[in-house]
């Protein structure tokens, strides 16, 4: 069983920057597809970023120039270094991993979630 814990969620100021990191107990990260969603109040939950196994990466429009996603496959470690945040960023943040090479809108692993809000 793949368990994911998210951490690095809080509260940060318009034009702050966070760090999450997930942490995966198996070696997932190394073998498929990893990512990042997000899901605000009254709102579905939604892709942000994600990265293949063969290390390209996507990023949700709204994140594109502010957010970076990258893994480290030796620690099992997986990061979202977000800046310039905006309060329409605030939401829970998910880690998801998948065997897949893509990672598509139902991934096979999620963590629990971190609250990110961005608010003054």
């Amino acid at each position: 069983q793949v368990q994911l814990v998210e951490s690095g969620g809080g509260l940060v100021q318009p034009g702050g920057s966070l760090r999450l990191s997930c942490s995966a107990s198996t070696s997932i990260f190394s073998i498929g597809a990893a990512g990042w969603f997000r899901q605000a109040p009254g709102n579905e939950r939604k892709l942000v970023a994600a990265i293949s196994s063969g290390s390209s990466v996507e990023y949700a429009d709204s994140v594109k120039g502010r957010f970076i996603i990258s893994r480290d496959n030796s620690n099992n470690m997986m990061y979202l270094f977000m800046n310039d945040l905006k309060p329409e960023d605030t939401a829970v943040y998910y880690c998801a991993a998948d065997t897949a090479p893509f990672l598509n809108d139902h991934p096979r692993h999620w963590g629990k979630g971190t609250q990110v809000t961005v608010s003054s």
